[in-house]
């Protein structure tokens, strides 16, 4: 079986040292010495140019020697996407492809020949149609994106065709959400695990997808970047990279994929709150967040790009355009208030670095960054944060039966494959007595 295996390598823009050294400790550099040692493998990375600006500021460049040598050798190959992690579906047209451009001059200036992305990862796999015409102008072949974007639920792909989204030139290939959920959350942890996970379709003729974050491996979950090289050694797979896919797969089929994110529910989708973490209508810090970057961005472009200092301000624009500050607001359950206050601080900041600011314009954007912050603080002292995650909370008392096999699709897919490995696991301790 064909296996294309993409692995999202992310840490937000001003990521604090001490944080640094762990990931990488703990995730990136075993992860990346790993796929250096084993010449089997052929992954499809994405790793923003933010990123590797850290690494380097960090004195990390022994990684980003690593990746330019698997880039070069052709064993991983590069997706596109935003330098700031920005979640495209919400921002302009031009910021879009801002984004894109200073992304892959980045990559690009610390990976040398070896990038040269045909593929283009969304940020949070966050879908809309209107993103395809820009795509396309910029000359990629392909997205990713999870397969609930197929037909709004998990089960509709057919993982003998290549798909090709309606009116378009370009490709999209899915991930698979189930086998990639069974390995984040170590159900799948061997090479044993993997093919009692995929025992019907090892023989089907198929090709698979998975894509996960490669923080997952080691960081949030330490061991497990260990258990990740025994599962790519797995005999019964071919590795390739996403590209590679249309070479062996001839059967296309047109498509419409539906808005969402690799998070987004089925009932996310049916009620069209795919895009809730990151713009909520009932979460006034979302509103004020929204508002305060519009501000900015319309006093920004008035700015002449001929003075000496627009590269400064622009490159502050671009850095505030991240999706944490956002992300971090939610409290659905995801909550910083560190990470609420710092997206606010470039906001305000990179309002005060514009020239001949008017007064007015400056104090609106204080106040901007006042209520943000206050009602976050409120948010916290009153209880309500903890109100909120408690009731997000109660959604993992519903039994683990409930909350996979009732949903049908891949998520029955889980649960099936759970109970599979457990009945072999205490067949196997039978016999050991």
């Amino acid at each position: 079986m064909y296996w294309a295996n993409f692995l999202h390598f992310y840490q937000p823009w001003g990521q604090q040292e001490d944080i640094m050294e762990a990931i990488v400790a703990q995730s990136y550099r075993p992860i990346l010495e790993g796929v250096k040692k084993n010449k089997r493998i052929r992954l499809t990375f994405n790793i923003n140019g933010a990123l590797l600006e850290l690494f380097d500021k960090y004195r990390y460049r022994d990684l980003i020697d690593i990746l330019r040598e698997l880039g070069k050798e052709g064993r991983v190959e590069f997706t596109s996407s935003s330098k700031y992690h920005v979640f495209l579906p919400l921002v302009e047209e031009k910021e879009v492809i801002r984004q894109i451009q200073i992304n892959d001059e980045t990559n690009k200036f610390y990976l040398g020949e070896g990038y040269k992305p045909q593929g283009f990862f969304l940020p949070e796999m966050a879908y809309k149609k209107e993103l395809i015409p820009i795509l396309e102008d910029l000359e990629f072949k392909w997205i990713i994106l999870d397969e609930i974007a197929c037909g709004g639920e998990p089960g509709h792909v057919d993982y003998k065709k290549v798909y090709k989204i309606k009116d378009s030139n370009l490709l999209v290939f899915f991930r698979e959400r189930r086998l990639s959920n069974l390995i984040m959350s170590a159900v799948v942890r061997s090479k044993e695990t993997l093919k009692e996970a995929m025992k019907d379709d090892l023989k089907s003729g198929r090709y698979l997808v998975t894509a996960m974050d490669v923080e997952t491996f080691g960081h949030h979950r330490p061991g497990l970047e260990k258990m990740l090289f025994d599962v790519l050694a797995a005999p019964e797979f071919e590795l390739i990279q996403i590209s590679d896919i249309s070479k062996h797969y001839k059967d296309y089929e047109e498509v419409s994929p539906v808005k969402s994110t690799w998070a987004s529910s089925v009932e996310d989708i049916k009620n069209d709150i795919q895009f809730l973490s990151w713009n909520d209508p009932e979460n006034v810090i979302h509103k004020f967040q929204w508002d305060f970057l519009n501000m900015v961005l319309g006093e920004f472009y008035k700015v002449p790009i001929d003075i000496p200092t627009y590269p400064i301000f622009r490159n502050k624009i671009d850095a505030s355009l991240a999706s944490d500050s956002f992300w971090w607001a939610s409290a659905k359950p995801w909550w910083s208030l560190e990470m609420i206050e710092v997206g606010a601080w470039r906001l305000l900041e990179a309002m005060e670095a514009i020239p001949n600011i008017p007064k007015d314009k400056v104090d609106r954007a204080r106040d901007f960054y006042t209520k943000i912050i206050s009602t976050a603080f409120n948010w916290q002292r009153t209880g309500r944060i903890r109100q909120i995650m408690k009731e997000q909370k109660s959604i993992l008392r519903i039994p683990f039966k409930d909350r996979t096999i009732s949903k049908g699709g891949a998520e029955k897919g889980v649960y099936h494959a759970f109970i599979d490995m457990m009945e072999k696991l205490e067949r196997e301790a039978a016999k050991k007595g």
